[in-house]
């Protein structure tokens, strides 16, 4: 009932600025965005040119000049701009990208909520969402489901990214910074004409930083230090009058740091010993101090080719996509705690044991984040009070081990559609989608000699780098879809009907070697694999997605309207193994009140939205006002687990969850070239069914923030007749949020069920963990921009995060590991940048 109130009272402050031209531009009224001859924003939000005025949802707009004003490039920028839309990326490694719609989120390790479509070609791999995409001119981010418009994971929305095009003559730009922590970027592209009707874009993105932490143990920035660089080319050819060809190829390359996080306990019973053992996350002090140089490499390349054909009065596109994205990640471990490490039953393992009780003795007393401590010998101390050690994660010894993540993916996608283009007062539109998915996933956990990470998934017993847990598997998906959508106009009313029917077969078979033996406990390498083989997997996914919407101008300025539609995302496999490694450690060893499957269900969503926008004054002032509700039917969430086995990274179901909301948006023009903007989204939302884990029922939706709020200000005025001066300022204010279902509760945790038979002899609700420090506190980060353009030249001096506020990226709770992993966000980035076009 709290969020009532302040949703009410965001929209009375709201719409009483707006009353007074005081308050300023939202992202989704731009002003500097693509006009036609009225001076109205032009968007392809329903896959065709259109006013933004005139489509009947929430649709945030940012074009090349907004774009160019703000510094924004990828979705990370993106997201800060647009009121109940929030972002996770980079925090595991550069792929990892979560994005957050209002309430629904894209759980690691599934398929993504947010559909990326850049220049009408669907994108799938999420690890290319907060890629670089090439010389953007326009962005676009749809809220609520889109799937029946703009086809698979659009359950939560889409971000449509337009391109440069060629033109009929040579232009170009380049674009350099350089700021803090070494931190350095360009950008360039050129294009113009090859020949008659044949044109060209050639666009390039480079950048490099040491990043804002560094590791104290190697003594090196190797936490967050990043290089990547990227190359975009794109052929356009008329191949006549009516028809034409668009042919584009991109190559991106990253090497840097992977694994951002530290670990924090939650063990309040504990805390009389050393407080720091019952942390709240928002006081944790970052230190990195592992033994093992994290690191991080992703090559992706794709191409693609549309073509484009007038029949008159109808419309054919047809595409197709070829993608192919590797990643790999290496880091330390995180068992060292559960002594995984310390005696090996086998022993050709033993000269792992050795290296830790000798890195542990060579290290005692070395200052590691508390409640850590490196004793004489790697016991743990509730086990070994006098001399024993608590190493948390990621530790300057070799006893938590190494870890190797890969994570593979090449896919051939292609669509032809037909469509109405008379512009008549009935518009329509039909086609097909077909999609082939080959991934590879892999997470092995070796011993650590000292001699580093092998990047091969599995390592015999005795070597430099002894595989002991390794969950590798391959996934084929087939994809087959029919779409088609209908609008009809009538004087002030619109109605439109789209539909979408999926078809997703999926399967699955593990890549663990067979008969392999985990060298330190002497079971499969897998443990899965005690209670059984394992053998192919196969499931198909089915969903029928309707989207309705309805729409009355009484004027060209003013539009309410209301859609509904269904959300859809594909079931899937976790590795297998994954539910008996659960249930043998957590569910049957302390009891946990947790279930984990193989197999994880689709997810499927049901969202309505009404809604007014419109502007007055001629302009000068524009309004969006929206409410939403959403039922979420087997919401899929990402689970980390920690323990005696090494760690597991599983999806789970949330049977049904609610969420719903209001959101404001507003702009206004003072003066000319003074604007003021600012927007409000208030969530509210709660579990109602959970059968993973029960005692979540009224709980959140996991990373969802309470609210959201934007505003700023924006300068574009003449100095004298040559210079212009520009200045933009952009405050974000992200609220409250839960990273876990599991929230302000206690748990048993693996310590609740080895000090009972330990020397120590306690009760097992000792070691129950307390939750309810792992929310991340509310916080906004205020960016600035200043410069001057003379003629085709610009200087920028710029502050990200100017206030230099210490934020949480992200906090990732093992509920039976007794803590958190988490990840800080940016530190403040001074800097300079300057720009020519041609």
């Amino acid at each position: 009932m709290r969020h009532y109130s302040l949703m009410a009272a965001a929209s009375f402050a709201a719409i009483a600025c707006a009353s007074t031209p005081a308050f300023a531009q939202s992202a989704s009224a731009n002003p500097a965005a693509e006009e036609d001859d009225d001076n109205a924003i032009i968007v392809t939000a329903r896959r065709q040119s259109e006013r933004l005025q005139d489509v009947p949802a929430s649709v945030s707009v940012l074009t090349a000049d907004a774009l160019e004003k703000t510094g924004a490039e990828n979705a990370q920028d993106f997201a800060q701009l647009t009121a109940g839309v929030t972002i996770v990326t980079g925090t595991a490694e550069a792929g990892d990208t979560q994005i957050n719609i209002r309430g629904i989120n894209g759980a690691r390790d599934a398929e993504s909520s947010v559909a990326l479509v850049v220049d009408g070609i669907l994108k799938t791999n999420t690890a290319q969402l907060n890629q670089n995409q090439g010389t953007l001119r326009q962005v676009e981010i749809l809220k609520g489901p889109q799937g029946a418009l703009y086809g698979r994971n659009a359950a939560a929305g889409a971000i449509v990214l337009t391109t440069q095009r060629p033109g009929d003559r040579f232009e170009g730009a380049v674009r350099a910074s350089y700021a803090n922590e070494s931190t350095a970027e360009g950008t360039a592209f050129i294009s113009g004409p090859l020949a008659d009707n044949l044109g060209f874009v050639l666009s390039g993105y480079y950048r490099t930083t040491d990043g804002f932490f560094r590791n104290e143990f190697l003594d090196a920035d190797v936490v967050d230090d990043q290089e990547v660089w990227t190359i975009d080319g794109r052929i356009i050819a008329d191949l006549s009058e009516t028809t034409e060809l668009d042919v584009k190829a991109r190559y991106s390359q990253l090497r840097g740091a992977s694994i951002n996080f530290n670990s924090s306990f939650h063990l309040p019973n504990f805390a009389g010993v050393n407080p720091a053992f019952f942390e709240d996350v928002n006081e944790h002090p970052f230190r990195y101090y592992g033994n093992i140089r994290p690191t991080n490499e992703q090559d992706s390349f794709d191409i693609s080719a549309k073509v484009e054909h007038d029949f008159g009065g109808v419309a054919l596109t047809a595409w197709a996509l070829y993608s192919d994205v590797q990643q790999e990640l290496t880091a330390d471990g995180t068992s060292a705690d559960f002594a995984r490490f310390i005696s090996a039953v086998d022993p050709a393992a033993s000269n792992v044991v050795d290296s830790c009780f000798a890195s542990t003795a060579n290290l005692t007393g070395f200052p590691v984040n508390q409640p850590g401590a490196v004793g004489q010998i790697p016991v743990p101390f509730i086990f070994a009070p006098a001399n024993g050690s608590t190493f948390g994660a990621y530790s300057p010894t070799t006893c938590d081990g190494t870890q190797l993540q890969i994570r593979n993916q090449s896919d051939i996608s292609g669509e032809i559609r037909l469509a109405s283009s008379g512009g008549g007062d009935l518009n329509w539109q039909i086609g097909a989608y077909f999609l082939s998915i080959d991934r590879e996933t892999g997470v092995s956990i070796g011993g650590d000699t000292g001699a580093g990470v092998s990047r091969e998934l599995f390592n015999a017993p005795g070597s430099a780098n002894p595989t002991s847990l390794l969950l590798a598997d391959s996934f084929d998906t087939t994809v087959f879809a029919a779409f088609g959508s209908a609008e009809y106009s009538s004087g002030d009313f619109t109605a439109g009907l789209a539909l979408r029917y999926d078809i997703e077969d999926r399967s699955s078979e593990s890549q663990v070697p067979a008969g392999a033996l985990d060298p330190f406990t002497g079971g499969p390498i897998n443990p899965g694999l005690a209670f059984g083989n394992f053998a192919p997997v196969q499931e198909t996914f089915k969903q029928l997605q309707p989207k309705v919407s309805l729409s009355w101008q009484p004027n060209p300025d003013l539009n309410f309207y209301a859609n509904w539609g269904i959300g859809f995302k594909s079931g899937g496999f976790n590795n297998q193994g994954s539910s008996a490694i659960i249930d043998a450690n957590f569910v049957q060893f302390i009891g946990a009140d947790v279930s984990i499957e193989d197999q994880y269900d689709k997810e499927v969503s049901s969202a309505f939205e009404v809604g007014v926008k419109g502007e007055i004054a001629n302009g000068a002032i524009t309004f969006d006002l929206a409410g939403y509700y959403t039922d979420i039917e087997d919401m899929q969430f990402f689970e980390f687990f920690v323990g005696p086995f090494g760690l597991l990274r599983v999806v789970s179901n949330i049977d049904e969850v609610d969420v719903y909301g209001i959101e404001f948006n507003t702009s206004a023009e003072v003066v000319e070239g003074w604007t003021f903007f600012g927007s409000i989204n208030v969530t509210e939302s709660e579990i109602q069914a959970n059968s993973s884990r029960p005692s979540t029922v009224g709980n959140k939706s996991p990373y969802t923030a309470d609210y959201t709020i934007n505003l700023g200000t924006e300068i574009d005025v003449p100095m004298n007749d040559s210079v212009d001066l520009i200045m933009r300022a952009d405050y974000r204010i992200t609220g409250p949020t839960w990273f876990h279902s599991f929230q302000d509760q206690e748990a048993p945790t693996l310590f609740s069920g080895l000090l009972p038979i330990s020397a120590l002899a306690l009760p097992d609700f000792v070691g129950n963990a307390n939750y309810g420090v792992a929310r991340r506190d509310a916080f906004g980060v205020l960016n600035l921009r200043a410069g001057v353009e003379v003629g085709d030249f610009r200087a920028t001096i710029f502050a990200e995060n100017a206030l230099n506020r210490k934020y949480l990226n992200e906090v990732i709770p093992a509920i039976e590991f007794g803590g958190s992993f988490i990840s800080p966000g940016a530190r403040r980035l001074v800097g300079v940048e300057v720009g020519y076009r041609f």
